[in-house]
């Protein structure tokens, strides 16, 4: 991807454009929650990008900034033979347009990204669970996830199945300093 055609695509969508970035040929444009479906589409339908495979919808969990999740959507452009990245950053409670009418291919990431994050995409044709159980009760990849879940899966002899119950800790969860006794011996 030649420098020019990136000064040219971002004359092109000035408005829609927050920042954007080249590295290693390949183009990032940071753009707001309402101007992705625009912007998608734009990359897509324009004669000299033609971005029309939609690679990859990820997302990435920043729980100590205000807009929290930051939603990437990677799509491929054969003519120009690059990677494209649109990148957005929202809270927890706005809403994503969904691009299933722009790229059938969206429905299953899209799940993916609601099953493991929480982020709701709005006008989704079936947005449910994906890779984990549909009583599933949180969102695995958020950063404020408990590390051993809420439920314990057992099997009970008993019963003879396997049985859902509650997490019970035998001990405190532990935080360590990972300084070791060797280091305070060489002090003193």
């Amino acid at each position: 991807m030649q420098p020019s055609f990136v000064e040219w695509l971002v004359k092109m969508i000035p408005n829609w454009v927050n920042s954007y970035s080249l590295v290693d040929r390949e183009l990032t444009l940071e753009v707001s929650p309402e101007n992705v479906e625009k912007t998608i589409l734009f990359l897509r339908d324009t004669t000299g990008i033609q971005a029309k495979v939609l690679v990859d919808i990820a997302a990435v969990d920043y729980p100590d900034c205000k807009d929290r999740f930051e939603v990437v959507y990677i799509l491929l452009s054969i003519q120009q033979n690059c990677r494209l990245r649109v990148k957005t950053r929202l809270n927890e409670l706005t809403p994503m347009a969904t691009l299933t009418s722009l790229f059938p291919a969206a429905n299953w990431f899209e799940r993916e990204v609601w099953d493991m994050f929480g982020i709701y995409f709005a006008n989704h044709p079936d947005l449910r669970r994906i890779l984990t159980d549909y009583g599933f009760d949180g969102h695995p990849l958020r950063k404020d996830f408990p590390l051993s879940g809420f439920i314990e899966f057992r099997y009970n002899d008993a019963k003879k199945r396997v049985v859902f119950e509650p997490l019970q800790l035998s001990q405190e969860l532990r935080y360590y300093d990972y300084t070791t006794p060797w280091e305070l011996l060489k002090k003193g």
